[in-house]
């Protein structure tokens, strides 16, 4: 079955960094545009980053558009969100994300809080 599983959130001051990571499994992963989503309770759910299945071609949130850089790796089937000069702003869970013949799949998420 198809599974994605992040990892990589956690507490960072702000201006910080930190790397995000999404293993997928279940699917031809190379075949699939994948998406990072982020969420915070009481707000709606932000489309943060996507990235292409062939081309690799992206697109940001204006947000984040100069301090993120989604990629992946379709070897090792795996997309990375790299994030720099967090904000307390950036704080949400992180999901990453695609749809597989009309239907589309979560991860469980991984938190971040930028935080002095």
């Amino acid at each position: 079955q198809v599974q994605l599983v992040e990892s990589g959130g956690g507490l960072v001051r702000p201006g910080g960094s930190l790397t995000l990571s999404c293993e997928a499994s279940g699917f031809v992963f190379s075949n699939y545009p994948m998406s990072w989503y982020r969420h915070t309770p009481g707000k709606q759910r932000e489309l943060v980053s996507l990235i292409a299945a062939r081309d690799g071609s992206t697109k940001y949130a204006d947000s984040v558009k100069g301090r993120f850089t989604i990629s992946r790796d379709n070897i090792r089937n795996a997309v990375q969100l790299q994030m720099n000069n967090l904000s307390p702003e950036d704080s949400a869970k992180y999901h990453c994300f695609t749809v597989i013949l009309e239907e589309g799949y979560w991860g469980q998420g991984t938190q971040v809080t930028v935080s002095s």
